[in-house]
């Protein structure tokens, strides 16, 4: 088994697309018959998942590894930053916590975390046949250049070729590839070989008679000029467009209270997919109103956002909204936020207690020991809304600090031990991924159509198909558009020619 070739993908800023672009890779490369690995050294969000193994990684790379038909593997992603606030992140190294660090701390360290990077990439490399790396930000960051660990850096550091991708849908596609291309490094300026035009709406002839004058002042070849697409695919960060959704589209309103620390929002896709469901995110009190369903979703520092709940006046409209009959569901963060009250005793987020909105009887004590785990949640306690999950299995996995003692009917059993809390009309579960097991998201729907006394009609079947069936048509159609855009005979040689 010979060792792998990588092929990069770095951008001109955040959500350039990169991490899109190399799934769409990815897929491509697979579909031809290659074994192929995704990589990031360093991501920083906090929507992340849970391999087999209990290990933390970021879902950007989850989402990748299963555009290439494998099971996710923390190699491909060796070090994740989870933003606890403007200047600290808890720092994940090979899937394990390695506690919270202050971003000047975390830059003097970082270089050293450079040989677990490597180990974990020539691990992939002996496995397969392509590695496609993504970067991170932007590499022109010159005053991070020193340090770097995910773009140039890295690129230098495993002798991969680099496709640099702009986002032309902003506008400044030109200005974005020549400036960052003008302050790279001669020895990083001579890894690129290629550029790619990312989210292009219109006639590509209008756009062309510019791409020669880049491609000479880049000394690079424009590869590809990729149209913009509506994939629902993971979201990586707080840029996703669908965290600015206000409006819900649906017959079935409902809405997601944006917390400030909100994590693994992409739970609610699933729900979103049910024609005649809209989901829309919240942040104040007039944009909430009155939804037939309300979520609290995951947070990463869960006391800070009850405080938010209470100091905002979302959390009183909650507790009216659910006083008055409306069903309310929470996941994780969200669960606990439903209980009564959450303590901290060993500062996991920054010490101290905060009360929570009282839906529940219910109380959360952080540990010092996070839970790591794939899980099957048995839905049995159910009531209200939510009682048509009663006899039904979800499949998810758990990231929690929390351990939450209830006093009311449990929701279910992970591994024969209670789970969650049902009381009334009000749901709360550890587990992520409610939703993407089929027709957990349209019993729902087809409930809160009931409730107001409409017909299940209102809703369509689309939402029993599985969330991974789903995901599959959408990277084949990503695949499809890579494929029509990129010059792939020109890519497959900078792959086997290296740098």
């Amino acid at each position: 088994m010979g060792r792998a070739k990588p092929i990069m993908i770095q951008g001109t800023m955040s959500n350039a697309g990169k991490s899109l672009l190399a799934a769409g890779l990815c897929r491509v490369l697979s579909q031809d018959g290659l074994r192929v690995a995704p990589f990031k050294s360093q991501n920083m969000a906090l929507n992340s998942g849970v391999t087999a193994d209990g290990l933390e990684m970021g879902r950007a790379q989850i989402m990748q590894a299963e555009a290439c038909s494998i099971a996710p593997d923390v190699r491909m992603n060796p070090i994740l930053l989870k933003p606890e606030s403007g200047h600290r992140s808890q720092l994940i190294v090979a899937g394990k916590e390695q506690g919270a660090f202050a971003a000047r701390d975390y830059f003097a360290r970082k270089k050293a975390l450079m040989p677990q990077i490597l180990e974990a990439f020539d691990s992939l490399a002996e496995e397969n046949d392509v590695i496609v790396i993504e970067g991170a930000g932007s590499p022109a960051e010159i005053n991070l250049a020193e340090n770097d660990i995910v773009n140039m850096g890295l690129a230098r550091a495993v002798s991969s070729p680099v496709l640099l991708a702009g986002d032309i849908d902003p506008g400044g596609v030109f200005a974005q590839l020549y400036g960052t291309v003008a302050l790279l490094a001669p020895e990083d300026r001579a890894l690129l070989r290629g550029l790619v035009v990312n989210k292009f709406r219109g006639d590509v002839e209008i756009l062309r008679p510019g791409l020669a004058p880049l491609e000479k002042m880049c000394g690079a070849p424009v590869v590809g000029v990729v149209p913009y697409l509506t994939l629902d695919l993971d979201d990586e960060d707080s840029l996703a467009p669908r965290l600015s959704a206000r409006e819900a589209r649906g017959v079935i309103d409902v809405a997601v209270v944006r917390l400030p620390h909100l994590s693994n929002f992409t739970d609610f896709d699933p729900l979103s997919r049910v024609p005649g469901v809209g989901v829309r995110y919240v942040s104040s009190t007039t944009d909430l109103g009155r939804p037939d369903l309300v979520v609290l979703p995951g947070s990463k520092t869960t006391l800070d956002d009850a405080r938010w709940l209470a100091a905002s006046g979302i959390g009183a409209c909650v507790r009216a909204l659910s006083g008055a009959g409306t069903p309310v569901l929470g996941i994780c963060g969200g669960y606990q936020l439903l209980g009564d009250e959450l303590s901290d005793p060993h500062g996991r987020e920054g010490a101290g207690t905060a009360r929570g909105l009282g839906l529940i009887p219910a109380s959360t004590v952080f540990r010092e020991e996070k839970r790591l785990a794939q899980s099957e949640l048995r839905i049995t306690g159910a009531q209200g809304a939510f009682s048509v999950w009663n006899g039904m299995t979800a499949r998810g996995y758990e990231i929690h600090d929390g351990e939450t003692i209830v006093s009311c009917a449990p929701a279910g059993t992970i591994g024969g031990k209670p789970e969650g809390a049902a009381c009334g009309n009000v749901f709360g579960t550890y587990l992520h991924g409610l939703f993407d097991e089929p027709g957990v998201a349209l019993a729902l729907a087809r409930s809160l159509a009931r409730m107001r006394g409409l017909p299940e009609s209102v809703v369509g079947a689309a939402g029993a198909a599985s969330a991974a069936d789903h995901r599959a048509c959408e990277f084949d159609r990503l695949a499809d558009s890579v494929r029509g855009a990129l010059d792939m005979e020109y890519v497959y040689r900078i792959i086997e020619e290296g740098v």
